[in-house]
């Protein structure tokens, strides 16, 4: 039978119930444990696909197409397993499948509650994850205890230990432990509080996980065991550290996954970490400064790129090299232009976004790069501004845009696909998920990839326009990747330029700690080429992995 783990949060948010329920996943899956996740959250949105990326960050695509929470994204890169849209549920999708089903009569008339049909609906998308081939499914309750709109969902995993038996589901909370400065103490109070308000849900905590800033003592764990009613080995401290990477080290630490287990009856041995700590020296060694200007929207919230910088972060430990990104605001490119504030970027990415604002600094900063041969990357918008400022300032096309900048621009280089004209519905209109590209032979991204046919995940609803290929296809732009109907253009890049990639998919969402996506792996390669060129005093650190020269491209088959 599948086991059950359901991780929730108190006194504040952002604590990162999130890392904790991935590094535990981590953990699991190392003993030989077959793990899968979960995220359920409790805001009224049917999913974050509309929601304004300064409130909620990044929105997170799986390869069927769902736009999910942020955390998504770390439990892939944790437990690096692909998720699917069933890995995430909000209170808006489940109130509508409920309410779906009141109107289509299969309640037969009955008054539709939140208890059972709410709390009902919550446990079946539970149960979705559950199955033969699941030793684990880790659930992690979004919100905080105390929050009005977290009340369903606590009642339903309530319900769920009585419905699936006692030995088959746990409960890890996690919680504050603050530092009181005037009077230099931490403090177990706020920890008390939530723990006391969980159990007035009718929730006992089989284990705490306590976020501070600095170790907590042994006696403040046997406080909180005592005063929580957790046995003291259930107590697990998860100090700040340097890398989140360092989390599941620190827990297995701690001893949480024994606790985890011995509770829920696996008898699968010590984890494996081994991969996991060859991961830790690599980040222990990457060492060599590499900076990256990216050019966004949403700088102010570095959340909305948070697989960007995962993605250039793990391109860097494939190269042993730090990344230090500066952040710049689209809308300030131009007068950072005449500051000189790009010049000394060793590397651009131009990552997605929707909407006219910034989008001239995007084609500016796209432009510069160009013009003094800096390593630029375009990450799905980032492509759709490439190719207006190649059209504008190489092929002549005064005022080329897409048409959703400009409706009435003389070169619509980028527009809507045909069959997207008439959907009213904005989310219809998506093209959303992973879908299959074909490289042309001898290209710098079929080298990249080391294949011909590569699969990456879209959000977007914009294309290259077909009625320009022609013009594209005479210059030194190659079309370099497309559908497998040559109806869609998915790559570009320019064939004079050390790294002037774009490309309407985001391989981000795809990258991995230990097995970075290609095209950050190559673009992180192309900046350190140029920063070692700049600073010839650096040391001359080889790549920590066989088959990838200096640029990033690959001697052997690599995929994302």
């Amino acid at each position: 039978m599948t086991k059950h783990i359901f991780v929730t949060g108190g006194v504040a948010s952002s604590l990162g119930k999130g890392l904790t329920a991935s590094s535990l996943g981590r953990l699991l899956k190392a003993r030989g444990l077959r793990v899968t996740m979960q995220k359920l959250d409790p805001y009224i949105n049917v999913d974050p696909g509309t929601m304004n990326p300064f409130e909620h960050g990044e929105v997170f695509v799986t390869d069927d197409g769902g736009e999910t929470d942020l955390d998504l994204g770390h439990y892939e890169r944790f437990i690096d397993e692909s998720l699917s849209r069933a890995s995430n549920a909000t209170t808006g999708s489940i109130y509508s499948q409920v309410l779906a089903a009141e109107r289509r009569g299969e309640y037969l008339g009955k008054t539709v509650q939140v208890i059972p049909h709410i709390t009902d609906e919550i446990k079946r998308r539970i149960m979705m994850l559950a199955g033969d081939d699941v030793d684990v499914v880790i659930t992690e309750v979004g919100g905080t205890v105390g929050d009005i709109e977290i009340l369903p969902f606590l009642e339903a995993i309530r319900q769920f230990r009585l419905d699936r038996g006692r030995g088959n589901v746990a409960y890890v909370h996690v919680t504050l432990i603050p530092f009181i400065g005037p009077s230099g103490e931490q403090k177990t109070k706020p920890t008390q509080h939530s723990v006391t308000e969980l159990r007035s849900r009718g929730i006992q905590p089989d284990a705490i996980v306590c976020r501070s800033e600095q170790p907590i003592s042994d006696d403040l764990k046997r406080k909180i065991s005592r005063l929580c009613d957790v046995p003291v080995n259930a107590v697990a401290n998860a100090a700040d550290a340097e890398s989140l990477y360092e989390i599941p080290i620190v827990l297995h630490e701690e001893g949480l996954d024994n606790e985890i287990c011995d509770l829920l009856g696996f008898d699968a041995g010590d984890p494996d970490l081994t991969e996991w700590m060859e991961l830790l020296a690599q980040v222990e060694a990457a060492t060599r400064p590499v900076r990256i200007g990216l050019i966004g929207k949403y700088v102010s919230l570095i959340d909305a790129y948070l697989s960007v910088v995962e993605a250039l972060k793990h391109g860097g430990l494939h190269h042993g090299a730090k990344i230090e990104i500066d952040w710049i605001q689209a809308e300030d490119v131009e007068g950072l232009l005449a500051a000189g504030r790009l010049r000394d970027l060793d590397g651009i990415v131009i990552p997605g976004g929707f909407g006219e604002r910034g989008i001239e600094g995007k084609i500016a900063a796209a432009n510069y790069a160009r013009e003094n041969e800096i390593p630029c990357l375009g990450l799905c918008l980032g492509l759709q501004v490439m190719v207006a400022e190649y059209a504008r300032n190489v092929l002549g096309m005064s005022g080329a845009n897409s048409t959703e900048i400009n409706p009435s621009t003389q070169y619509p280089v980028i527009d809507l696909m045909e069959s997207q004209r008439d959907v009213s519905e904005k989310g219809g209109t998506m093209r959303l998920g992973a879908y299959v590209a074909q490289l042309k032979e001898g290209s710098q991204v079929a080298a990249i990839y080391g294949e011909n046919v590569v699969s990456e995940r879209h959000r977007h609803r914009y294309e290259f326009n077909p009625k320009f290929r022609s013009k594209f296809e005479d210059s030194d732009l190659s079309l370099s990747g497309e559908s497998p109907d040559g109806h869609l253009v998915e790559f570009v890049e320019l064939r004079t330029h050390p790294f002037w990639i774009g490309t309407q998919a985001h391989p981000e969402l795809k990258s991995r700690p230990n097995r970075p996506a290609p095209l950050f792996r190559a673009f992180v390669g192309a900046s350190l080429a140029r920063a070692e060129g700049r600073n010839p005093s650096l040391p001359n650190i080889a790549p920590p992995s066989s088959g990838t020269d200096a640029a990033g491209s690959v001697s052997e088959s690599s995929t994302a």
